[in-house]
């Protein structure tokens, strides 16, 4: 019955923003892009029950960030990465965290995984651009946007619960993965190579370039590391300015292999460059066959999808929006005069409208790695710029409050999981 609900509540975002919103951002077509945010939580849903049971049997432990591939094979047998990669990260997400009777964390992706882990956002951020250039499959990259960056404004974790991360200590420190650990352990996949090589079969000059695409990839992960924090973020204003630093570690690593992807893919014949586009094709009907249909996900992603006329999803989202933001009770609470309560009008709408800007359907993969990797930076630029633009309103939400106010509104986050 709580997966039914949670699953009833996630879905029912496929619907129109609040009047007040689009007037203010004019945008259009804005319940298409809201409904198709719906379809990141539609997604995966009937994988989360299982992943929940991993975790809590003690299938998958901390250690088996380092240990686990989350796009390689277990046992010989086809690893489902998503299953995986949910257990991994909510081991991870949810050993630090002491909110609510039930260890299932309010800001999960819809698959089971989380953006957030402790202060860490976006674990495994290396290895979804290999999943993504490579293999063509984007899944994970779509299901970062509105949920995170909510995550960022009130954030799940109290102050204790984060420092338990970065300095762990006495008896909890054995079960919470420090933050360094996770940054190093979750994207340990790197460049496929084995599998490159042995679609392409690479000539003496070609597995050069191949190696040396390799060194790259390997000095990109390098860069998304070292964006890892060392510190545990304190206030909304940080944790978007670690969403910004991360992000922007992620696009300066795309940057540096670009060149050499390029000068690989330059030196290969026409079959060849047709095999090593055939790894994403072979992904992509792999996933197809594993993962369960699910028609109202898949309707929600066409164009010609329209949730205006399904009042049960409106009255629905209506509610979500006023469970995620009680904005005349957080007035209230902190005693915000009319152009503070404006402005956290403006702070609402602008993050309600990265729903619009980062549609959670998986883009349709291009044919090859270079196109690939231009579409992903486009993803990436266009998360940084919502990213800005909640910060942006967060500074002018926050500008004329006392400390005590700002005190108020960092407790309103943790007390959600109370």
């Amino acid at each position: 019955m709580g997966l039914a609900l949670a699953g009833a509540a996630l879905m029912c975002v496929a619907v129109l923003l609040p009047d007040k919103a689009e007037a203010q951002f004019g945008l259009r077509g804005g319940p298409l892009g809201v409904a198709r945010f719906a379809v990141g939580h539609m997604i995966g849903m009937s994988r989360l029950r299982h992943t929940r049971m991993a975790v809590r049997g003690g299938r998958y432990r901390a250690a088996a960030l380092r240990s686990q591939d989350p796009r390689g094979a277990e046992r010989g047998q086809p690893a489902n990465p998503y299953v995986l990669r949910a257990a991994l990260t909510a081991q991870a997400a949810l050993s630090g965290w002491q909110g609510g009777r039930r260890p299932q964390g309010w800001w999960r992706h819809p698959d089971g995984s989380y953006g957030w882990v402790g202060p860490v956002f976006w674990p495994f951020a290396h290895d979804d651009l290999t999943t993504a250039i490579i293999f063509g499959d984007t899944t994970n990259l779509s299901l970062y946007g509105y949920g995170d960056i909510y995550a960022a404004i009130f954030a799940p974790y109290a102050a204790t619960e984060l420092a338990a991360y970065i300095a762990p200590q006495g008896r909890r420190a054995r079960r919470i993965p420090s933050a360094e650990t996770l940054c190093e352990a979750s994207d340990a996949g790197g460049l496929p190579v084995e599998r490159v090589t042995a679609a392409v079969a690479p000539n003496e000059s070609q597995r050069t370039a191949l190696d040396e695409l390799a060194s790259a990839w390997t000095a990109a992960r390098d860069t998304i590391r070292a964006a890892c924090p060392t510190q545990a973020p304190a206030t909304a204003a940080e944790r978007l300015g670690l969403i910004r630093e991360r992000l922007e570690a992620m696009t300066k690593a795309i940057d540096a292999i670009a060149p050499p992807l390029s000068k690989f893919v330059g030196l290969l014949n026409d079959d060849q460059k047709a095999r090593l586009n055939a790894l994403a094709n072979e992904r992509r009907a792999a996933l197809a066959a594993a993962l369960p249909k699910d028609a109202q996900a898949a309707a929600a992603c066409k164009p010609d999808y329209d949730p205006r006329y399904d009042e049960k999803a409106q009255r629905q989202y209506e509610q979500l929006v006023q469970q995620q933001w009680p904005v005349a009770e957080i007035a209230s609470a902190l005693k915000l005069d009319e152009v503070a309560r404006a402005r956290l009008d403006v702070l609402q709408d602008t993050t309600l409208r990265t729903m619009e800007t980062l549609s959670a359907c998986p883009a349709e993969a291009a044919a090859t790695p270079q196109a690939r990797l231009a579409a992903v930076k486009a993803r990436l630029e266009t998360m940084l710029q919502a990213v800005s633009g909640v910060s942006d309103a967060l500074d002018d939400f926050e500008a004329d409050l006392s400390d005590e106010q700002k005190a108020g509104f960092e407790a309103i986050g943790p007390k959600r999981g109370a």
